[in-house]
């Protein structure tokens, strides 16, 4: 069995780590990563060093590369790519793709099954998220702290096929994971949880914990968790009454000083990061759908122009 985890960072580490310690019981099996720069070489040096609350464990994959081309048809493969590099990854990866393989898109944002059919016609494509606290802590070492680590996925809304050698795989990898006939519920109510905390944190500079304990950017946050809900009333997905409560209790379940991926990236002001999946997207859904998005916009001009709003304490 091929699988390959097309992104190596903080998501797909995790998820590579935990895999390529199968490959010392099954010979059957055979795990690639696509990664790059120095954290690439560093895999191919020494292996992925992965350190979660579980442990820590270096992780030897059968291969590492940044060469799409490189790897055999696949019977499962993780996207755990950026946004912004998810058309160019799709557009390499497409001949790898048979009809029975399984695709699990674990991004963020609301529409990743509809961009990787926009590329990817045949496969069998997942709607996934996953909660999970983890980043790049250095070259070839990915950290995890906090986040249920549960990936929730459901069936392909255009394919039948389910091949349950996917559950034993997460099983045996000690893979946590929820299935649902309808994963969209889910997924946005890990949009309406991570899109708002991202903005606000990477705006002023915060941490999760520093966003909470602030009256004024946790009402940010909750005005713009609104107004998600209410693009999601008009979408027909119907998330639970208490979703924005919920979503702040899951907040306060990571650590303090816990920073968003996308805040991370903000901040490197030379390299691209998912403002557009998270601001871009709500703005867009609001124009379409006729729903006001007001803090948001706020938020995400601020961000555009590269300045805080105001000094917040």
């Amino acid at each position: 069995m091929n699988i390959a985890v097309i992104g190596t960072g903080g998501v797909g580490g995790y998820y590579g780590g935990k895999l390529s310690q199968l490959l010392k019981t099954d010979k059957n099996l055979k795990i690639f990563f696509i990664a790059r720069g120095e954290h690439l070489d560093e895999i191919k040096r020494n292996g992925l060093i992965l350190d979660t609350d579980e442990g820590q464990n270096v992780c030897i994959p059968t291969m590492a590369t940044d060469d799409i081309s490189e790897l055999p048809e696949l019977d499962l493969c993780f996207l755990c790519v950026k946004s912004y590099d998810l058309e160019k990854v799709l557009l390499q990866l497409k001949p790898k793709i048979a009809e029975s393989t399984i695709i699990l898109p674990l991004l963020n944002g609301v529409d990743m099954y509809e961009r990787v059919r926009s590329v990817i016609q045949n496969g069998v494509v997942y709607p996934s998220c996953v909660y999970i606290g983890t980043h790049i802590e250095k070259p070839g070492k990915v950290t995890q702290r906090g986040g249920a680590c549960i990936i929730h996925l459901g069936k392909d809304p255009n394919n039948e096929y389910l091949n349950p050698v996917l559950f034993e795989i997460f099983k045996k990898a000690n893979i946590r994971y929820k299935w649902t006939d309808n994963p969209y519920t889910e997924i946005w109510s890990k949009f309406i949880f991570i899109a708002p905390l991202s903005l606000t944190a990477a705006n002023y500079d915060k941490t999760i914990g520093e966003v909470l304990e602030s009256v004024e950017l946790s009402k940010y946050v909750k005005d713009m968790m609104m107004e998600i809900q209410q693009l999601a009333i008009r979408k027909e997905v119907f998330l639970p009454p208490a979703i924005i409560e919920d979503s702040f209790t899951r907040a306060k379940k990571f650590l303090y000083e816990t920073k968003t991926s996308f805040q991370r990236d903000y901040k490197k002001k030379d390299k691209p990061d998912e403002r557009d999946i998270f601001g871009g997207t709500i703005i867009r859904l609001g124009e379409q759908l006729g729903i006001k998005t007001e803090t948001t916009k706020m938020i995400y001009n601020s961000i555009q122009n590269k300045k805080t709003i105001i000094q917040v304490n």
